[in-house]
């Protein structure tokens, strides 16, 4: 009889550990789908970015302090906005193509840069390295949102911010279930989730919120958090 207990409890353990190995996989899969799909994509990527007005851009940035990271640098379209308040900007992508645009802006920056390929699910930053850590957009396309925004938890100091400027699924009812249905076809034609519920994520993560503004559109919103 303690034979059998301990088998099934191997069996158990087993399958979980199955489970757990076949979920990386996937989740591996969908990074280097997203890598490719932003490497196909960075060429159109800014007459496809113009969600953000540049108003709203210079606003979100120049609460920017300290060593910044930017999580999702993409074509770079922010670096120019970034304040003399900020000792230094460290840009991560997980699209090479895209990085490949944002170095050509560098030289618009009034601070220093510095650009990495990275994923934003994974960085290679040590505990509590950034003071500002800010994401435009860019919640909509990692593969495992509360992941990625646990790494940003991780890598801002304890009394540092993080500010997320994202388009997220809309409250209404109908406008809601649109997105849903919606949302396979965009993230295989374009690359981005539409419906993506980020405040609930924010929380998920661990981050505590402080404010989160409606934009002109309710599904634009701007949300400043702590670790």
């Amino acid at each position: 009889m303690r034979r059998g207990k301990l088998s099934k409890k191997s069996t158990y353990a087993a399958k979980r550990i199955y489970s757990r190995l076949e979920e990386t996989l996937n989740m591996d899969r969908e990074t280097e789908q997203t890598r490719k799909r932003y490497n196909r994509t960075s060429r159109v990527y800014d007459l496809m970015d113009r969600m953000i007005k540049p108003e709203l851009r210079a606003n979100v940035l120049s609460q920017a302090h300290g060593m910044v990271l930017e999580v999702g640098v993409g074509t770079g379209k922010n670096l120019s906005y970034y304040t003399q308040d900020c000792v230094e900007v460290v840009g991560i992508d997980l699209s090479p193509g895209m990085l490949g645009k944002a170095r050509a802006r560098i030289r618009e920056a009034k601070v220093p840069v510095k650009l990495y390929e990275m994923d934003a699910q994974n960085m290679e930053f040590a505990d509590g390295t950034f003071d500002t850590v800010i994401a435009t957009c860019v919640f909509c396309s990692v593969p495992d949102p509360i992941k990625g925004l646990q790494e940003i938890r991780r890598v801002c100091k304890p009394a540092g911010r993080v500010i997320l400027l994202e388009h997220v699924r809309s409250d209404n009812p109908v406008l809601g279930k649109i997105m849903d249905l919606l949302d396979p076809l965009t993230v295989r034609f374009i690359g981005p989730h539409i419906n993506r519920r980020t405040v609930i994520n924010v929380e998920a993560a661990g981050l505590r919120i402080r404010s989160v503004e409606d934009q002109k559109s309710k599904i634009v919103k701007l949300i400043v958090a702590q670790p």
